[in-house]
């Protein structure tokens, strides 16, 4: 019995080496993390437009995390901040977020204090008042962009299912000199 040329081996060998990375590849991207361009300014200025990031599939989603979801009216992701959870009452009064009857206050907001026309960004609304509902229902999130004054939200929109989320950001990677981790707990 002959043995296979040298070559031949090494070309095999180098295919299922590439084959296997192939493989690899497609199930990170499909099942565990995701790269993603944030197009639009709805969430300034946590992100920029053209931000590329990266998004976690396996993430559990809590209050506070900024999430990728298919956009309920368009064949699009949206990035939106994830304000109501199932069971939560959701309010804006005087521009102040109350989530259970609690006060929180948005540092990540895109705000102007500089323009006195501008001391709102955020309308009074109650969650039953856009959506119906007394309580974020189990299966559903309330969203809302960080840019409120340039975003379309839960507020337009409404709920968003959960089996819609596509993951959660965890880190922006480009620009290169705005690299940063994402850790809202």
């Amino acid at each position: 019995m002959t043995k296979p040329p040298k070559a031949k081996n090494e070309f095999m060998s180098w295919l299922v080496a590439i084959l296997f990375g192939i493989v690899i590849s497609f199930i990170c991207r499909e099942f565990l993390f995701s790269p993603l361009i944030v197009k639009g300014a709805s969430m300034m200025p946590t992100y920029e437009n053209q931000d590329v990031i990266i998004i976690s599939k396996i993430s559990e989603i809590d209050r506070f995390d900024q999430i990728v979801f298919e956009a309920p009216y368009e064949e699009e992701y949206y990035i939106k901040r994830v304000i109501g959870l199932p069971g939560d009452t959701v309010e804006m009064k005087d521009d102040i977020l109350i989530i259970n009857n609690k006060k929180y206050e948005e540092s990540y907001v895109n705000r102007n204090d500089e323009n006195p026309l501008q001391k709102r960004v955020t309308e009074n609304f109650t969650l039953e008042e856009v959506t119906g509902y007394e309580t974020v229902p189990k299966g559903y999130l309330f969203v809302l962009g960080d840019n409120r004054l340039q975003s379309s939200d839960s507020r337009h929109f409404g709920l968003i299912p959960v089996e819609s989320v596509l993951g959660e950001s965890k880190i922006r990677i480009y620009p290169l000199s705005n690299i940063k981790l994402f850790n809202n707990k």
